[in-house]
């Protein structure tokens, strides 16, 4: 998926590095300053030796940037595999241009999909090693690996969900005059609505005007020909992504760490870009917004002497990544933080205003009954989650009723608790406004009910502007779990 450039270090540096920023294995509990963990009892000390000189192999081995390069590739060209041979199990039903390949059968499907995902995560932690190893790719090289695989993906059929099929369903709706968030895909009926996977056949959009927009301009170039729509929404989510990246390497004092956490993050580049995800659209303004020399990215708390229309602008460029999905209020909040912290009311209250301005003015042309889907959506838990199973055991004791109502009064506080620990490891590192908008973002994947991988794309942006820690690292773990068991085109694993 990118190509590198190894820069090497000496066996005693790469060495003492390797058992302090371990990303395949943390050091086992009690282990030794130089990393050797006592052996269990009853383990024998020469069997365990070469137990751990064999992990200790893979681990340099993995962490070196030609390995964890190959990794990467290959879990990108694994999901390419998936896509050309559609439609199958983790794909929507349907065949892009270069979906070329016969169908992959049930049980195969999953296999390559798990092993695509296993390889991007391991990939991408062994990369993020290397880095802080003293390797520098050039930040142009990696915007031009990313770009060529989302050439090849966005000409394939989407992998992972059939949110795609539903995006194109909403867009056919409001290129006949219809509204979509009153009619359903079921009612469109058709090729379009085959694409829709069958927990959202039944419901209007979920999505904001920004999106619809998006999808009726798809779907009304496209006409009769679902295969055409799904195609120019993954072109344009591609655009979307690359523009993004573009941005991220322009405002990041790190541009390599930047250009490899988003252009060229191979699990980034599978969820957003192989699916296809509105998310894309969320991340694009979010980026803008932070560019603003408001205090954004670059800078600490808002100075006394910000120019209001900065601030507008940032409200403006929130308000219409709100205009995709509402989640992105959390933006919001982590860009209002730091200057409510400073004591800048003024500005806290102009990017408020013209952020909920925004969304007030993209919504008007539909009315408030655009956002009443949301009410039906916000009390979904996914499968499988935790939240799932205190789902089961609260509907098994208390009822639904009061089931719902715990989990949706827990789970903000579970937010704020995470928010506020992630924060406090980065708040003296990053900017104010980057580390309250991961930590906002981390946290909500975190503890949502309903969350997805491609929901990532609200946290990886400031990532990507913030300095190298072991967080990412977790931000990597979290959503490859979420990867591989969310990513079966809304149909479940087949193994």
């Amino acid at each position: 998926m990118m190509t590198r450039s190894a820069a090497t270090s000496t066996g005693a540096v790469a060495g003492a590095v390797a058992q302090r920023v371990s990303v395949l294995e943390p050091p086992a509990p009690g282990a030794a300053v130089d990393g050797a963990a006592e052996p269990p009892s009853g383990t024998p000390p020469a069997r365990r030796r070469p137990v751990r000189q064999a992990r200790g192999r893979l681990r340099e081995r993995l962490a070196a940037p030609g390995p964890a390069v190959a990794l990467s590739v290959l879990g990108v060209l694994l999901t390419a595999l998936v896509a050309a041979a559609s439609p199958n199990d983790h794909t929507l039903d349907l065949r892009m241009p270069l979906a070329l390949l016969p169908a992959l059968p049930r049980a195969a499907s999953s296999c390559v999909v798990g092993a695509a995902v296993a390889a991007q995560g391991l990939g991408l932690l062994g990369m993020l090693t290397a880095l802080e190893r003293g390797w520098r790719p050039a930040p142009r090289r990696l915007l031009a690996a990313g770009a060529v695989a989302v050439a090849l993906l966005v000409c394939l059929t989407p992998v992972g969900s059939a949110d795609t099929g539903s995006y194109a369903a909403y867009g056919r709706i409001a290129a006949l005059g219809g509204d979509p968030y009153r009619s359903t895909p079921a009612d469109l009926g058709g090729g379009y609505a085959a694409l829709v996977g069958p927990s959202w056949l039944h419901t209007p959009s979920v999505y904001g005007p920004v999106a619809t927009w998006i999808e009726q301009a798809a779907a009304t170039v496209g006409g009769g020909r679902p295969w055409l729509t799904v195609w120019l929404l993954m072109l344009a989510n591609g655009a979307a992504f690359l523009l993004t990246g573009l941005l991220l390497v322009r405002i990041a004092g790190d541009r390599s760490h930047a250009a490899l956490l988003w252009a060229a993050n191979p699990l980034l580049i599978g969820q957003l870009v192989a699916g296809g995800h509105v998310d894309t659209w969320v991340a694009l303004p979010a980026v803008a917004a932070l560019a603003v020399p408001t205090g954004g990215a670059r800078t600490g708390a808002p100075a006394g002497g910000v120019r209001p229309w900065s601030d507008l602008l940032v409200g403006v460029l929130l308000g219409l990544a709100c205009g995709v999905k509402v989640s992105a209020l959390l933006l919001l909040a982590g860009l209002v933080r730091p200057a409510l912290r400073a004591g800048d009311w003024p500005s806290a209250l102009r990017r408020t205003s013209a952020c909920l301005l925004t969304v007030a003015a993209l919504y008007s042309g539909y009315g408030l009954h655009a956002l009443a889907p949301l009410t039906t959506a916000a009390g979904l838990v996914s499968a499988p989650s935790l939240w799932e199973a205190a789902q089961w055991v609260g509907r098994a004791t208390a009822g639904p009723a009061v089931t719902a109502a715990v989990i949706g009064a827990a789970w903000p506080v579970l937010l704020l608790v995470f928010a506020g620990l992630l924060h406090r490891r980065l708040r003296d590192r990053a900017s104010a406004a980057v580390a309250a908008t991961f930590a906002l973002g981390f946290g909500w994947l975190l503890a949502a009910p309903w969350a997805m991988p491609w929901y990532s794309a609200a946290v990886w942006p400031s990532a990507a502007l913030a300095p190298r820690s072991r967080i990412t690292r977790w931000l990597v773990l979290v959503t490859m779990a979420l990867a591989l068991v969310h990513n079966t085109g809304d149909r479940g694993w087949t193994l």
